[in-house]
C-alpha cells in the first residue's frame, strides 16, 4: 500500500497545477497584452475548467474521465504555450495567491445559473415543434 502514495501525490500535484494553470489562463483573458484569439480559447477552457458540471458526466464509463486526464490537461497547456512565457509565469503567479483566498458561494451559483441556462436554451432550441 506504500508505493501508491508517490503516485497519488503526484496525480494531486498534477490537478493542483492543472487548476491553477486554469485560473491562471482566466487571468490571461482580461489582460490586454494577450492576442483576442488566445482570449477566446482561454475563456472557453478556463470556464470548463472552473465550471462544477461537466460535459461529459463522470458516470460515463472511460469518457466521463477522459476529458479531465487527457483533453483538459491538453487544452489547457497547448493555450498556455500560445502565451508569452513570461506573462503566463506572472499569471501563474498571480493565480496562486488567488488560490490561497476564501471561496465564494456567489460564484458558485453564476456558474450554475449560467449553464443551467444554456442547457435549457439549447434544450429549447432542439425542441421539436408541431
Amino acid at each position: 500500500m506504500r508505493a501508491a502514495r508517490p503516485w497519488r501525490d503526484k496525480l494531486e500535484a498534477a490537478a493542483r497545477r492543472a487548476k491553477r494553470d486554469g485560473v491562471a489562463l482566466y487571468l490571461a483573458a482580461r489582460d490586454p497584452r494577450v492576442s483576442w484569439v488566445v482570449k477566446a480559447l482561454a475563456v472557453l477552457v478556463a470556464a470548463y475548467v472552473l465550471s462544477p458540471i461537466d460535459l461529459i458526466p463522470d458516470f460515463i464509463p472511460v469518457l466521463g474521465l477522459l476529458d479531465e486526464l487527457i483533453l483538459l490537461p491538453l487544452a489547457v497547456v497547448s493555450i498556455a504555450r500560445l502565451i508569452d512565457p513570461v506573462l503566463m509565469a506572472e499569471f501563474r503567479a498571480e493565480a496562486e495567491t488567488l488560490a490561497d483566498r476564501p471561496r465564494s458561494r456567489l460564484g458558485i451559483v453564476v456558474v450554475a445559473v449560467v449553464w443551467s441556462a444554456a442547457a435549457f436554451a439549447v434544450c429549447w432550441a432542439l425542441w421539436p415543434r408541431g
